[in-house]
């Protein structure tokens, strides 16, 4: 994230939505000498009702407290959806906030009892998807998931991550909008910075989709991954906040298929027992 995009992100944020948006979708004709992807300023400023000088004083972070009215507006020409809007409004005008200083992420200890007594895969990952505890079904289901690795980065970099995900397009796409969900306004925090500079330089993908200034909310639903040892599986995914944390468990619908292959991974990963003599 450059210097120019933390210090107007409002701007870089409608430039990259409204390129998104087509003429047809606008309501209006194409044309055939278009020389910008999308709507041009002109368009956004009529459909959305102000003025097309007053619009460039907000793409160029002139002004930078549009009113609710012209932000619902701006909202509904750029065809945004919920978490979308809720993201448009966190850009404006932020109120100032105390300095803090930040704490590391540490898992508290009943998360890590909870991880050893739950029979399902589970892991807990932090604001910038780094996995800070997991269990041992968890790493069975995936040696992407150990502390220390980067969902991330491993689903971007690494073709083994690539190859377990069945959707890895629609995967990619999610978790880079729910990155930036995550990281909101607090552009300078380290780890942030630190990820996104790295995936930028080393992924193409990556690029294009943080060019699109997508929003998501990544919560439950269901998967299908190809595991290298027991083959397909469906499962529920849900995300349970823990303070600044989120317990992530993946399960399946009892008696299911994958409900028995998780059943063979985990006697897999089972410590031998020991036989009294």
């Amino acid at each position: 994230m450059s210097d120019d995009d933390r210090a107007n992100q409002l701007g870089g944020y409608l430039r990259a939505r409204r390129a998104l948006v087509t003429p047809e979708q606008a309501g209006l004709a194409a044309g055939g000498n278009r020389r910008v992807p999308g709507l041009r300023r002109e368009e956004v400023a009529m459909l959305a009702g102000i003025s097309a000088d007053y619009y460039l004083r907000l793409e160029r972070g002139r002004d930078k407290n549009p009113s609710p009215q012209v932000l619902a507006s701006l909202a509904r020409v750029l065809h945004l959806d919920e978490p979308e809007q809720e993201y448009l409004l966190g850009l404006t005008a932020p109120r100032p906030k105390p300095r803090r200083r930040r704490k590391p992420e540490r898992v508290p200890a009943r998360l890590h009892h909870l991880l050893a007594s739950v029979q399902v895969p589970a892991f807990v990952e932090g604001r910038a998807f780094d996995v800070l505890a997991s269990n041992q079904l968890a790493v069975a289901l995936s040696p992407r998931l150990p502390p220390g690795h980067n969902r991330l980065r491993s689903l971007l970099l690494d073709p083994e991550e690539q190859a377990f995900q069945q959707d890895w397009t629609r995967a990619a796409e999610g978790f880079v909008a729910a990155f930036r969900k995550s990281i909101g306004d607090d552009v300078d925090n380290p780890r942030f910075v630190e990820l996104i500079g790295e995936l930028a330089l080393s992924s193409e993908r990556f690029r294009t989709l943080w060019a699109r200034h997508d929003i998501r909310n990544l919560e439950g639903g269901t998967i299908t991954v190809n595991h290298p040892v027991v083959g397909e599986l469906h499962l529920h995914r849900d995300k349970l906040p823990v303070a600044d944390l989120l317990l992530v468990v993946y399960y399946a619908d009892q008696g299911s298929d994958t409900d028995e292959k998780l059943r063979l991974l985990a006697s897999m990963t089972a410590p031998p027992t020991t036989r009294r003599t």
